[in-house]
């Protein structure tokens, strides 16, 4: 992942202009449906049918959702309607000579484990310490289960991101840190975030998180048991190079380099037209394609253009990570997620 330094500038106020965004998330396991209550007759949204109605999958190794079946996360975006800034937003983005460019896989000896961002599963037992933030105002000051086991991006010795990302399979506890270290006086993290996963409670507003947009970074990647479970039923996070100075629900915070309405912001949420074939595409690509029709992409960071995230695993097969990058950039839209909010402050979605 190529994030820009998350920035602790007050939030900055979204223009009316601008059309609230929603997005989608990610989460594997295995458990049943559960049903979201919706009723039409007040909210003046459709009842989904059952074949759309969103899961939320247990965390492989816990008996944990990646956030309750009703967040943003898994909502259905197939029947949003176009964003009316969606034409100016992807022009931004080169979309007609550009395609998407999955941001994990094989490494090939470039670094010691494949790219990527890897979690890690705890329980009760495992140590707990304080950790040291750069952003201390907007990080969430409770001890983080780190330690010698825990995975960070790019490897013990990485430069760059150097995400953690920790689940303690007793609580259900999310622990997130971004630039993580451990030195001879404790841990160090430029921001820390913590979620209940069996909760659609947002950060405060105007706060980071170890994500530029202060959404959680695991709901939105890709995981290879996704794809031998056959469905992915979440969202999927991705990066932009140049974002408005502004942020949509259900993000909480900008990162932007521009003041324009023009450009897109943080939580901004793109959709795979429904028009695209799927037609020769394998098996396992047609999974993720399917998913970015459903659940679609959702603007998380600062960062290459149209590079989307997914866990750092051996298992990722190289025909398929080139098989993503054919995916074109010009095969999406942006699309008006306002209709899904139920609650600023809350992940909830219609």
């Amino acid at each position: 992942m190529r994030q820009a330094l998350p920035t602790a500038l007050g939030v900055l106020a979204v223009s009316a202009a601008l059309t609230a965004q929603a997005a989608t998330a990610v989460v594997t396991g295995a458990t049943t449906a559960m049903a979201r209550i919706t009723n039409a007759s007040t909210t003046g949204t459709l009842q989904p049918s059952a074949a759309s109605v969103p899961t939320s999958r247990y965390l492989p190794g816990t008996l944990c959702p990646v956030f309750p079946a009703d967040n943003i996360w898994h909502a259905d975006i197939t029947k949003l309607p176009v964003s009316k800034y969606s034409t100016v937003w992807l022009s931004h983005l080169a979309p007609a000579t550009s395609h998407l460019h999955p941001d994990f896989g094989p490494s090939f000896g470039a670094q010691p484990v494949p790219y990527g961002i890897a979690y890690t599963v705890v329980r009760n037992t495992h140590a707990t310490f304080p950790v040291a933030f750069g952003y201390a105002s907007e990080s969430d000051r409770v001890r983080y289960p780190l330690g010698a086991d825990t995975k960070i991006e790019g490897g013990t010795n990485a430069a760059g991101d150097r995400h953690a990302i920790i689940v303690n399979a007793d609580t259900c506890r999310l622990y997130e840190t971004w630039d993580t270290h451990h030195y001879s006086t404790g841990w160090y993290a430029g921001s820390g975030a913590t979620w209940n996963l069996k909760s659609d409670a947002l950060r405060p507003a105007g706060w980071t998180s170890a994500d530029a947009a202060g959404l959680p970074i695991l709901p939105g990647l890709l995981r290879y048991d996704e794809i031998l479970a056959g469905s992915i039923d979440h969202a999927i996070r991705f990066t932009v190079n140049t974002t408005n100075r502004a942020y949509v629900w259900p993000a909480r915070h900008q990162a932007g380099s521009v003041t324009n309405a023009a450009y897109l912001p943080m939580g901004a949420r793109l959709r795979l037209k429904a028009s695209f074939s799927l037609a020769g595409w394998s098996p396992k690509a047609r999974i993720v394609l399917a998913a970015m029709k459903k659940y679609g992409l959702i603007v998380a960071d600062n960062g290459s253009n149209w590079y989307f995230q997914g866990t750092s695993d051996t298992r990722w097969p190289i025909a398929l990570i080139d098989e993503l990058k054919r995916i074109p950039a010009s095969a999406f839209q942006a699309v008006d997620a306002s209709s899904l909010r139920v609650s600023a402050n809350s992940g909830a979605a219609r």
